[in-house]
């Protein structure tokens, strides 16, 4: 039987059919979980795609290598799978030293005459000032910052992912939120929002 990556069997329910030989479970769960993971790493890592990648594809391998002694109900598939992503995220930034800012520049050129390719560009200048202001934060507070407030999970899922206290994650959370307003509140510009008229 295949399954459909948004159909009704929860992830366990996936993982426990993959252990017992289903390979259509394996690819349902690949494609429900892959994307999320992908998009989660390369905010951590300052939109290093490529290096997401590797992440992602880490990621999911180490999960078809524990999906054999799954014990359903003790953690969430995806829990477990942003853990090991934040993991990975983390030997990466400590391997290679603190990412440099990405620049605008290093974004991808839109071609002229593009329908709306001005605001095209407003989009990708503001979704680079965020990546890059995403990487001038600590790395506790920017994955506490992309999990709650990019991937949308509950402070206690975040908690489990982190392995902190529900109170660290809201503290880390806010202190994120408060620096990264502070961060982009002087890059209206690579934002695309006009000056306000307001002193600053």
């Amino acid at each position: 039987m295949a399954f459909d990556a948004s159909g009704d069997t929860s992830d366990e329910a996936l993982m426990v059919l993959y252990a017992n030989g289903d390979r259509y479970a394996a690819l349902a769960l690949t494609q429900r979980i892959t994307p999320r993971v992908l998009a989660y790493a390369s905010r951590l890592l300052g939109g290093d795609r490529a290096e997401a990648e590797d992440v992602a594809q880490e990621t999911m391998l180490r999960l078809w290598k524990v999906a054999p002694n799954w014990r359903q109900g003790e953690t969430k598939v995806t829990t477990w799978a942003y853990r090991v992503a934040t993991n990975l995220c983390i030997d990466r930034q400590r391997a290679r030293g603190r990412k440099r800012q990405l620049a605008l520049e290093d974004a991808p050129e839109i071609a002229d005459g593009a329908p709306g390719a001005e605001g095209q560009l407003i989009d990708r200048g503001r979704l680079v000032a965020l990546e890059a202001a995403l990487a001038e934060l600590p790395d506790r507070q920017r994955q506490a910052v992309v999990l709650r407030h990019l991937e949308g999970m509950t402070n206690p899922e975040i908690a489990a992912i982190m392995e902190i206290g529900v109170e660290a994650v809201e503290i880390l959370t806010a202190r994120g939120k408060r620096a990264l307003s502070a961060i982009l509140a002087g890059r209206k510009e690579a934002l695309g929002y006009e000056d306000d008229g307001h002193a600053g």
